[in-house]
């Protein structure tokens, strides 16, 4: 699932694109890494990088979910050093104080803070253009009636539906007909209905295996002109990539509420962003949900071992 935290800030420009299963290079509230870049077509790729913000939001609180803080962190250490501007949204590491519920929503005045706070890290650098493409299994278009957790409201919110405090924040909601869903399977009751109203499309994870033919033709229909893509991770397989909340060590078969859960592998997502990079100019990147299980053990192992914990 995602998180009010897929994407976390929200901008005004002519077109906004989503392409799966995610929340928009606009408003961030779960772990993910967030790379909003702003290049001039003429200018070099050693020029485009160093115009690349490179945005850290450790947030875990949209999930309600501590080890996603870890994970934010870890993905900023194994990309690739940035030729751009670093920031970071500041985010208090997680305690043992249970987030409030507040209206219906769990931890809402210090997800909103955080929105407003990387808003503020993102207009200081002055993006001009930024699109969206959704790579996820879950659509995230609930509301706090659905579940309370926020990391599955982002892309409802992007779309203008769903919680006030949240949709106030999208200066300039993203069509439906600009958003693609991706890797997209098995929706709850609620999700599929909404999908329909909406009109959204959609691409199964057989469909992405087989060439993306729906994302493709959706893009040559379209008049989107750039695109930011959202991945979030857990569109991959839990069974061959670990780092996911899917994949937690000793779970159940039905611990998290039997919910689609990926069906992608690296090489397909891999595939899928390098057919659409042929087509369209991508001017952000988002990678959400990642959950480093066997570093978060070892971690807390290391903090109980003598010389070395606390």
């Amino acid at each position: 699932m995602k998180r009010f935290g897929k994407s976390r800030i929200f901008y005004e420009r002519r077109k906004i694109i989503a392409l799966t299963s995610g929340a928009m290079a606009s408003c961030l509230i779960g772990a993910e890494a967030y790379r909003v870049h702003l290049p001039d077509r003429r200018s070099s790729m050693a020029d485009q990088n160093s115009q690349t913000l490179r945005l850290i939001f450790p947030q875990w609180q949209g999930g309600d979910n501590p080890p996603y803080y870890l994970g934010s962190k870890l993905l900023a250490w194994l990309a690739p050093p940035s030729a751009g501007p670093v920031e970071e949204v500041p985010v208090d590491a997680p305690t043992d104080v249970p987030l409030p519920v507040e209206n219906e929503m769990r931890g809402r005045s210090v997800l909103l803070k955080q929105i407003g706070e990387a808003r503020t890290i993102i207009e200081r650098h002055q993006p001009k253009s930024l699109a969206v493409l959704w790579i996820d299994t879950h659509p995230d278009v609930q509301t706090p009636k659905q579940y309370m957790n926020a990391h599955a409201h982002v892309l409802g919110a992007l779309l203008g539906h769903g919680d006030p405090d949240l949709t106030k924040a999208v200066t300039k909601p993203v069509p439906a007909k600009n958003v693609m869903i991706a890797g997209i399977h098995d929706p709850l009751p609620f999700e599929a209905q909404f999908i329909a109203d909406h009109g959204l499309r959609t691409c199964s994870p057989q469909q992405v295996r087989d060439g993306a033919q729906p994302v493709m033709e959706w893009l040559k229909d379209s008049q989107i002109e750039v695109l930011a893509i959202h991945l979030d991770l857990d569109v991959l397989d839990p069974h061959n990539f670990r780092s996911l909340l899917f994949a937690k060590p000793g779970r159940g078969k039905h611990d998290f509420g039997d919910v689609a859960e990926g069906k992608l592998n690296i090489p397909d997502v891999l595939k899928l962003i390098q057919e659409v990079t042929t087509e369209k100019e991508v001017v952000g990147m988002t990678i959400a949900e990642h959950m480093p299980w066997d570093a978060l053990n070892l971690q807390e192992m290391l903090k109980q071992l003598p010389l070395i914990g606390s």
